[in-house]
């Protein structure tokens, strides 16, 4: 089946296509208006078939009523009210003084619930309405219901005009038709302004409304926009047929609405995503890149690796924006993977939708999880024991084989991520739900802390428990929650993560446990937050409280330090620069409780203010409280240190210096790791010199041990951190 795309679309292809390389809102000057909503137009209703002539100059319209606009039912934005009607017929007339002086024009359209517009007798823009070049007749039903929006506080849709020929000096006709999708529809709109884009500083018509700036402008941000077929609604589930554009021209470099598609122009299928955030006006969307065939199209999309699979996150409740953008940041500066992200601003059917976050979404692949990809005829041996991406999460449809519910209190769900339930076979079912079964099992036992490391990775966990805590979450261990599992001969254990939806953190939410900075959320359960019986557990155990405590010093003296962190937020709120305007123009959301705020700041400043302080006490309280100590930590492969070294400077530039060495003999060897376990230096030991080059290291935390035939002696730790 052919895709019937609005008419917008094409006209603002035609319209770029027509002045290669030029950029339109550099063209303007500013912008006036020949046509108001407001203005007296001639109206006739649909009630039978109109002349055809009837959209031209020179047509007799003393027949017609008079009235200002908009015409529809009375329910808040019509100035002329009308009988219910399947159609109505409206046309004004407006004079141009000098179309040299006119870069662009565009029609702004606000409807109830399809219309077809026509500059003197040529269509020039129509949407949810009949087949392009074919006028529709007096009794013909829009697509879809589509609700009008200047009265919520929405901007109409724009509507590039693409032919200016069309237009001349003098008097011009402006005629449109407007359909109801049902004769019994509660409600019909038609209001519709015509703005031109004047090349210099001449004033000939009557200025714009104050909405007009926040639609044609120039955003700091990369623009997506996306259209469905006939205006379908975007659904969740299943995935509907559209067309994406992205316009970026470059870092540092302002994008406008009239730029060609210059990053992706192309099809995409897409569905609304999410649980709870679905109750909000602002969706978030899930898409996937695809050829024309409909099969899949990797692609690069905005400095990110190529993908398929990609969400647009559209922050409501988290009036900073930036949550989720900040713990990704956060998850990347660790050396693991967590999604990329972009800020970007999004249209949809011409309908602004605001900022919106640009991320990868979470699954196998050499960029993203880079973990085996597991295979439905990977069934036996070692193919069968990797490749799995589950998560804790809820299951709220009971659909059956999405995933499984553990066995022991309380009864957590595990979800089927990669593969995914539909790909998922039997047997590699089987084989991940014993794997969990088996280290839950064990996490059961009262020796746990001797058995837990034979199933997860222990620095996986540190790392996520870290940077979840910092975030202080509601849903952290319990809601999206990923885990993931390598092929036996690949390491096999349980890794922690990916981070993934953190938008109810850093103190956004106000329901069972405390939002405030001071506090751990592995302690949740104390409040009646859910968590897999064995987060609490593992959190607890001594030992790895103290490697938790070393990496914590390790990522605050680096890439956690409070000023780089603070510096990130500010970078982002530059960046999104004019567009957060246009983001709380059309979701007025300052200043008003949205669930589950915990603080309601009157503007963005504020909003911002708050996360930033919450963030600042948060990093002094984990500071201040840290699990663990450090000097006792005994790495699990090395358990017997007979000797606690110690070292200076410390924190280190380009030498340390040992002090209390043990005895040396002929085959003492001094070793420095990092927290990863990757080795360093294996160096003999001198007993003329005690002194070790730090010069080739890069800054962070270091493990320092000295092995005597082969058993470890001694152990320290210290920090490489560079002169500014």
């Amino acid at each position: 089946m052919e895709l019937k795309y609005p008419k917008n679309v094409i006209l603002i292809a035609l319209i770029l296509f027509n002045f290669p390389g030029v950029n339109h809102a550099q063209q303007v000057d500013h912008w006036e208006m020949s046509v108001l909503n407001e203005d007296l137009w001639f109206y006739s209703l649909g009630n039978s078939s109109i002349p055809p002539e009837w959209k031209e100059e020179g047509f007799d319209i003393q027949q017609w009523k008079q009235g200002p606009g908009g015409f529809g039912y009375g329910d808040g934005d019509d100035n002329t009210i009308l009988a219910n009607t399947l159609s109505v017929y409206i046309r004004t007339e407006f004079d141009i003084a000098d179309t040299s002086a006119i870069a662009a024009y565009s029609l702004l359209a606000d409807y109830d619930d399809g219309f077809v517009a026509y500059l003197n007798g040529v269509e020039i823009a129509r949407n949810n309405l009949g087949e392009t070049g074919i006028e529709p007749s007096f009794d013909d039903v829009a697509y879809t219901y589509h609700e009008a929006g200047l009265y919520q506080g929405i901007n109409p849709e724009q509507y590039l005009i693409e032919d200016q020929s069309i237009i001349k000096n003098g008097t011009n006709v402006l005629a449109i038709q407007v359909h109801n999708h049902d004769i019994s529809s509660s409600d019909l709109s038609s209001n519709f302004f015509l703005a031109l884009g004047i090349k210099d500083n001449s004033e000939h018509y009557r200025p714009p409304p104050e909405w007009l700036e926040s639609i044609f402008f120039q955003s700091s941000l990369p623009i997506i926009k996306i259209t469905t077929p006939d205006n379908e609604e975007i659904e969740d589930e299943p995935r509907i047929t559209a067309h994406m554009g992205v316009i970026y021209n470059g870092e540092d470099q302002p994008n406008s609405v009239f730029d060609p598609y210059n990053e992706y122009d192309g099809s995409i299928g897409i569905e609304i995503r999410g649980t709870s955030s679905q109750m909000f006006d602002k969706k978030n969307y899930g898409f996937e890149t695809r050829k024309e065939d409909g099969s899949n199209n990797n692609v690069g999309l905005l400095g990110m690796p190529q993908e398929n699979d990609w969400v647009l996150h559209g922050p409501y409740s988290d009036k900073s924006l930036l949550r989720n953008a900040l713990t990704y940041h956060m998850g990347r500066l660790t050396g693991r993977y967590a999604p990329r992200t972009r800020l970007c601003e999004l249209f949809i059917n011409e309908d602004y939708k605001g900022v919106y976050v640009l991320t990868e979404k979470i699954k196998q692949d050499k960029n993203r999880v880079d973990i085996s990809k597991l295979n439905e005829d990977e069934n036996s041996g070692d193919d069968l024991t990797g490749g799995y991406i589950i998560k804790v999460d809820r299951n709220p449809d009971n659909i059956p084989g999405k995933g499984w519910y553990s066995a022991f209190p309380d009864f957590r769900f595990y979800e089927y991520v990669e593969p995914d339930d539909d790909e998922i076979t039997d047997v590699q079912k089987d084989y991940i739900q014993d794997y969990m079964f088996l280290f839950e099992t064990a996490m059961d036992r009262s020796d746990y802390h001797l058995t837990y490391d034979n199933f997860i990775d222990l620095n996986s966990w540190v790392d996520y428990f870290l940077v979840s805590e910092v975030s202080k979450h509601i849903d952290v261990y319990k809601l999206s929650f990923y885990m993931y599992k390598d092929k036996d001969s690949k390491g096999g254990k349980l890794h922690m993560g990916p981070l993934w939806d953190i938008n109810l953190g850093y103190g956004n939410f106000d329901f069972a446990c405390s939002p405030d900075p001071e506090g751990w959320a592995y302690e949740f359960p104390l409040c009646g937050s859910w968590h897999p019986f064995w987060a609490r557990k593992i959190a607890d155990i001594p030992n790895l409280q103290h490697l938790t405590n070393c990496r914590w010093e390790e990522l605050r003296a680096g890439p956690f330090r409070t000023d780089s962190l603070m510096a990130y937020i500010d970078e982002q709120v530059d960046h999104m620069g004019e567009a957060i305007d246009r983001n709380f123009g059309r979701w007025q959301v300052l200043g008003e409780y949205v669930w589950p705020n915990a603080y309601v700041g009157e503007s963005f400043q504020d909003e911002i203010d708050f996360l930033k302080n919450w963030l600042v006490t948060r990093l002094e309280w984990m500071d201040d409280n840290m699990v663990g100590d450090c000097d006792l930590y005994t790495s699990t492969s090395d358990p017997q240190v007979i000797s606690t070294l110690k070292v200076y400077p410390n924190p280190a530039n380009h030498f340390i210096l040992l002090e209390d060495i043990p005895s040396i003999k002929d085959d003492t060897y001094i070793q420095v790791f990092d927290l990863q376990g990757r080795r360093f230096l294996t160096q003999k030991m001198n007993r003329h010199s005690n002194i070790i080059s730090t010069e080739s290291f890069s800054d962070g935390f270091y493990i320092l041990t000295v092995k005597e035939d082969g058993r470890i002696i001694g152990r320290t730790t210290f920090v490489k951190h560079g002169v500014e």
